[in-house]
């Protein structure tokens, strides 16, 4: 048995087959997932799985390059949101990238895979590019 954080078979998988700069995004319970890329949905009820434990897990196996937010999940102070705060110390970098919204769905377009999470905060979405571990 796996000795790692991150448990479920299908996200493992994923991320093993990623390369440098490919795109994983997690997402919100809302988060609309464009029509030809996979979806690993984590769902169960709301809340449940939040984005940040699966974020937590996911960066126990993911090396990250680049990391891609809204602009809209910042808040009035244009401060970055407590779980992208507390996952830093796990490999997310220090300065995400920033687009808008809007933008960010588009860019989702891209991705080997989004993980719909039971998580239910507005713009709680995040892109990971992957990076090397050498």
């Amino acid at each position: 048995m796996k000795r790692a954080a991150l448990l479920n078979i299908e996200l493992s998988q994923i991320i093993a087959g990623m390369g440098h700069g490919d795109m994983l995004v997690i997402g919100d319970a809302g988060l609309p997932v464009p029509p030809g890329v996979r979806r690993v949905d984590l769902a169960v009820a709301r809340g449940v799985p939040s984005l940040d434990q699966v974020l937590q897990a996911v960066l126990s196996e993911l090396q990250v390059e680049t990391a891609i937010v809204a602009n809209e999940c910042l808040d009035g102070q244009q401060q970055l949101p407590a779980w992208y705060q507390q996952r830093q110390a796990d490999g997310l970098p220090s300065a995400p990238q920033c687009v808008s919204h809007e933008a960010f769905k588009a860019m989702s377009r891209q991705a080997v895979a989004v993980v719909r999470t039971g998580e239910c905060t507005p713009y709680a979405n995040i892109a990971l590019r992957s990076g090397v571990a050498f």
